[in-house]
């Protein structure tokens, strides 16, 4: 198919998508995307352990006090945070490299970048950094997430010679 009537046809899949989820259906994709996509899955582990070590500061800042009572609302307070901790560290970062676009898990939800809105991609030593033409940039840590970012540097140098997107290698 040419490239116009590919973005055609992916414009009225996600027209379709919208509809199907709001009525509870799975979304359709094209069969030659689901073949074709390698995706890559990370372990995000320093935002939990960030807001574990923000309530155990809580804890001990408000039962350090005389006057201290737990009430109800203090337990909401401490359980609420424990569960956004366990939510982030089982909501496991990833990235799709598809046929023309790249697609990542994001704080606001999933996001889909296509070939022709990334500006460069530059890979490092232990990070991948997607630099798209607006916004700010997608980074893949080794360190922060524990992604194979060897793995997809490789994939994403092969994603930018049949895409022409620049990759700059340090």
């Amino acid at each position: 198919m040419s490239r116009s009537w590919e973005r055609q046809v992916r414009k009225n899949m996600q027209k379709v998508n919208q509809t199907r989820k709001k009525s509870g259906n799975s979304p359709i994709s094209l069969y030659s995307e689901k073949g074709k996509q390698s995706v890559f899955k990370g372990r995000n582990y320093v935002i939990p352990f960030l807001l574990i070590l923000f309530i155990l500061g809580y804890l001990f800042i408000v039962t350090a006090q005389p006057d201290f009572v737990a009430n109800g609302m203090f337990w909401v307070t401490v359980i609420a945070y424990v569960v956004l901790a366990i939510m982030f560290f089982f909501r496991r970062p990833y990235l799709t490299i598809g046929k023309d676009f790249v697609q990542s898990r994001r704080i606001t939800g999933d996001k889909t970048l296509y070939a022709t809105g990334i500006k460069e991609i530059r890979l490092q030593k232990d990070s991948v950094v997607i630099a798209p033409k607006t916004g700010a940039a997608w980074t893949y840590s080794k360190v922060l997430n524990r992604f194979a970012t060897e793995q997809m540097g490789q994939k994403l140098i092969e994603f930018g010679k049949k895409n022409d997107v620049n990759v700059v290698e340090h």
